[in-house]
């Protein structure tokens, strides 16, 4: 019966995930150009305001790709895909977690004692993304907090995808 239900929890969030993920289309929509205004000097960014976009982005790209498999509190599915909330093995490796984001991943690990291996897609396709998303999930779901940079994860390479 255990089989059983982790086989159809697969089954279904791979399902989930490729729509998810693909938009359903052979091409990507193309956004509408947006008209780039200039700021005033004196209202120049601050890193709060960047922190503040990064974490909105990343909340964005969470409920929108993420949440299929991590579920909306981050505790993902029993004994098929690994929680993200008070993560040991997320953690461990932020520079890894924005890695598996735009690769995905194929390898068993092992997150707060359990061990998973279900594949994950790719998620993200910019490192920009990555490290928003990644920023939000520590920042969130339980976990202590933190920051991972876009020099972090500069050496990390973006495989081909078919």
């Amino acid at each position: 019966m255990k089989r059983l239900t982790l086989l159809i929890a697969v089954l279904v969030s791979l399902g989930l995930t490729f729509s998810a993920c693909s938009g359903g289309g052979g091409e990507k929509a193309k956004a509408p150009e947006k008209e780039v205004q200039e700021a005033p000097a004196e209202a120049e960014a601050t890193p709060e305001d960047d922190w503040a976009a990064q974490m909105t982005r990343g909340e964005e790209l969470y409920k929108t790709k993420c949440i299929v498999c991590h579920m909306a509190d981050g505790k993902g599915v029993a004994n098929a895909f690994p929680p993200l909330a008070e993560s040991d093995y997320l953690m461990a490796d932020l520079v890894r977690a924005v890695e598996q984001t735009l690769n995905g991943s194929h390898e068993e690990m092992v997150v707060n004692g359990v061990t998973y291996n279900a594949p994950m897609v790719p998620q993200v396709d910019t490192k920009e993304d990555g490290v928003a998303v990644i920023n939000y999930v520590i920042n969130n779901f339980g976990n202590p907090g933190g920051k991972v940079t876009l020099e972090e994860v500069k050496d990390v390479v973006i495989k081909p995808r078919p």
